[in-house]
């Protein structure tokens, strides 16, 4: 069997089978639910018209608890196995695929950084603001040292509009130079995280009308906690000293 360090290296992804137990799971639906009520989700949840929530951005400060997920031992070990005892988690989202309320994203790869302030330079393009928060698009030697945690609070299924990726396509920093490999449907159950590479490309299509939730925490995490150009995270939370 492929170990998940090998198969990240290889494919841009792995799983972590199992890495939250259903309490853990119940648990943070529970606390997701509560942060959402409180007045400072407006403007950071995403509803459609009348429709349910179907995803979030600032994570961080909607739900500060959202971090202590990385604090689970396999995924904690996951972190510093591949960006070193430094790593941070520097943005944070939510995404749902409410019953009744899909969506659908095209073939992308993650560019998008969070960071205090515009600040100018060459390293850092395209300066725009995503709920109120400054966000550049970073470079490659930026991104190859991050990873982001897809932390599952329900089954990905054929019905419910799983993540599609193209193995081998962290590599790359633009899609027209991706290697031409077969898409694969990420299936999972609740309580397994999802490892990616910012720049493996991906999508998902809609869910089925009578499929259920697919609620997700999207961690990105980085391994050094300073970036060129003077430019600084938004949020940088330190895995080591989470609980501390």
């Amino acid at each position: 069997m492929t170990h998940w360090r090998d198969q990240l290296e290889a494919d841009g992804f792995a799983f972590l089978r199992g890495a939250l137990a259903p309490a853990d799971v119940a648990r943070a639906l529970a606390e997701w639910d509560a942060a959402t009520r409180a007045p400072a989700a407006r403007g950071a949840v995403l509803t459609g018209e009348s429709g349910p929530a179907y995803g979030a951005r600032n994570v961080l400060d909607l739900w500060p608890g959202a971090a202590e997920l990385a604090r689970v031992p396999v995924i904690a070990a996951a972190l510093e196995d591949v960006l070193g005892t430094g790593a941070g988690i520097v943005r944070g989202l939510y995404f749902d695929k409410p019953p009744g309320h899909s969506w659908a994203l095209p073939w992308h790869k993650d560019y998008s950084l969070a960071v205090k302030e515009h600040r100018g330079g060459d390293t850092f393009t395209k300066p725009t603001f995503k709920a109120g928060v400054p966000h550049v698009i970073a470079p490659q030697s930026v991104l190859d040292r991050m990873l982001t945690l897809r932390v599952h609070l329900d089954a990905a299924t054929p019905n419910n509009g799983p993540l599609r990726v193209i193995p081998g396509s962290h590599r790359a920093y633009h899609e027209r130079a991706d290697a031409p490999r077969a898409a694969v449907a990420l299936e999972c159950a609740a309580g397994d995280v999802l490892l990616m590479r910012p720049l493996l490309t991906h999508a998902s299509g809609h869910s089925a009308a009578d499929a259920g939730h697919r609620r997700i925490v999207h961690l990105e995490c980085a391994a050094d906690a300073v970036l060129p150009d003077g430019y600084e995270w938004k949020w940088f939370v330190s895995v080591a000293e989470l609980g501390a």
